[in-house]
Formats: structure tokens, C-alpha cells, sequence
């Protein structure tokens, strides 16, 4: 863990990373990639501790109201959250300046702050977003081995159903030949029912692989599945995008599910969903006694 004093907070859409880097482990990362032109070892968290002073600054000047998206790139809720409450002490001032909140993370760390996002959410709107990619605990502990398993963070978005906090499911990514399977798809989705959440983001079954986080990837599947890697060689090339051959009949399968369950499925109306920020009705003054 190093620090240091960010420039800046916000990217183009108000979404905000206070961390950089990440201590998961989850086999699929994508921002291990080199594109992000990480000068860093990943796990070697860059901590913006100015974070707080930038955002009270940028939400003080911002003339209309919105939602502040985190966690896109790294999770909010890194194992040294614990002590720094870099991300509590930021939904302390979202709540603060009447904005709306949307976190994205893996970890149950996030019910310590639920207090505040549920006090954003009746004042305005606070979602929170889980990432569930794999039913099997099992299995889960080798694809995501340092973040709790999945069903401890269906447990997360149960409480947040009983506390009235609308949750997003992040259904990806799928691995091919490793969870793209029936089973898999209608465990989580079945947690998805009985946890009443109101969106799934599924961007398709499979994931994406280029330059640093592919090597990463292969090796992780040389130590948990072997030989796994030259089938993905030999199946996907170097492509970018390794879309399981299950895709079409399991897209299905959730997209019918979703339309029973009226849960919204999408990417476009469901990301619209997470910026919508609720203008509140203003109740006309009642007129005065004289």
C-alpha cells in the first residue's frame, strides 16, 4: 500500500476510484491489463488519500445533482477499507450534498455502510451493485480466492432488500468450460429472485483477455485446471473476446427468466437505470392563514 494526492476525482460519468489496484485475486481481472499503464504491482494498492477533500470540492461546485458511481475499476471495499474508510468517509459527503450513490463491489465489507446508503437512498437514490459470477462456493474460492464467496454476498443483498436499498447483480464475467453451464446459471439467478434484485448486467457469457491480464489469467488456469489453458488456446486464439459456446442457449435461458421475474436485464437501460438521479416532487406550499 502506498499513498498519494490524486489530481482529480471524477471520471466523464461522476464515477470515482479511490483505490488503484487489488488484493482479490480474482482469476479474470481485467484491470490487471496493460492498458491501464499500471507503474505499480497491482497488488500494491494506490491509495488517493485526498480523495475526500476532491470530492466535497467538485460536489460543492456541481450545479445539478447526479449520481456518483465507484468502484468500476477496483473495489471500494479492499480488505484495508477496514481502516482507512476512504469509501465511507466519500458516502459521508455524497449524503452530505444530497447526491445519489451506486458502489460496486464483491465484498460484505460493504454492510458497515449501509446506515449511510440507506439514509442517501431516502433522501435521493443509493443502489448497490454485487458481482456474482460463480453458484459453487468451491468453485468460487478458486476463480475469486480472496474475497468472501457467493453466498455470503447473496446474504449482502438480502439485507439490503430488507433495508429497502434497490441492488444491481453484475452477472459476469462467465468462464468457458468452467462455470458456462445450466446449473450455474440458474443458481445465481435464483439468488437473484429470492434477494428482489431489480437489475442483472450480464454483458454476454464469457470475458475478455488481452495483453496482462491473459498471462495472468493462463496461469491461474495452469494451477486450478490443467490443460484448461491450451483449450482456450486452441478454441480462442488470442482474441479479445472468448465467448463461451454456451452463449446464445444461456442468454436465453436468463432473458426468459428476467421477463417472468420482471427484473431488468440489459446494459444500455440498465447502466441508465444507475445514472438516473430522482428529481424529487416539490410539494406546493400550502397558502397562509392571514
Amino acid at each position: 500500500m502506498h499513498f498519494v494526492n490524486a489530481k482529480s476525482i471524477f471520471s466523464a460519468k461522476n464515477g470515482m476510484n479511490l483505490y488503484r489496484g487489488c488484493t482479490h485475486g480474482c482469476i479474470y481481472c481485467d484491470s490487471r491489463s496493460e492498458c491501464y499503464q499500471f507503474t505499480h504491482a497491482f497488488e500494491d494498492i494506490e491509495v488517493k488519500q485526498n480523495a475526500p477533500e476532491l470530492l466535497a470540492e467538485a460536489l460543492y461546485r456541481k450545479r445539478k445533482k447526479c449520481m456518483i458511481g465507484t468502484g468500476s475499476m477496483c473495489d471500494p471495499y479492499l480488505p484495508l477499507e477496514k481502516e482507512l474508510c476512504l469509501t465511507r468517509r466519500t458516502l459521508e459527503i455524497i449524503e452530505k450534498y444530497g447526491f445519489g450513490a451506486a458502489v460496486l463491489t464483491k465484498s460484505d465489507l460493504v454492510l458497515r455502510d449501509l446506515d449511510i446508503l440507506e439514509r442517501i437512498n431516502k433522501k435521493s437514490k443509493a443502489v448497490v451493485q454485487m458481482t456474482l459470477t460463480t453458484f459453487d462456493d468451491e468453485l468460487c474460492r478458486k476463480i475469486e480466492p480472496k474475497v468472501c464467496p457467493t453466498s455470503r454476498r447473496f446474504e449482502v443483498l438480502c439485507e439490503c432488500k430488507k433495508r429497502g436499498i434497490p441492488t444491481v447483480v453484475w452477472f459476469c464475467p462467465i468462464l468457458p468450460f468452467i462455470n458456462d453451464t445450466e446449473e450455474n446459471v440458474r443458481g445465481i439467478f435464483d439468488m437473484c429472485i429470492r434477494a428482489g434484485v431489480h437489475a442483472i448486467l450480464c454483458f454476454g457469457m464469457g470475458l475478455t483477455l488481452r495483453n496482462g491480464n491473459r498471462e495472468y489469467f493462463y496461469a491461474a488456469l495452469d494451477r486450478h485446471f490443467p490443460g484448461m489453458k491450451e483449450h482456450y488456446i486452441k478454441t480462442f486464439g488470442n482474441s479479445y473476446e472468448i465467448t463461451s459456446p454456451n452463449n446464445s442457449k444461456l442468454m436465453r435461458m436468463l432473458s426468459e427468466g428476467c421477463r417472468s421475474h420482471r427484473i431488468m436485464l440489459g446494459i444500455e437501460n440498465v447502466f441508465a437505470y444507475l445514472n438516473e438521479f430522482p428529481e424529487k416532487e416539490i410539494q406546493p406550499e400550502l397558502p397562509g392563514l392571514f
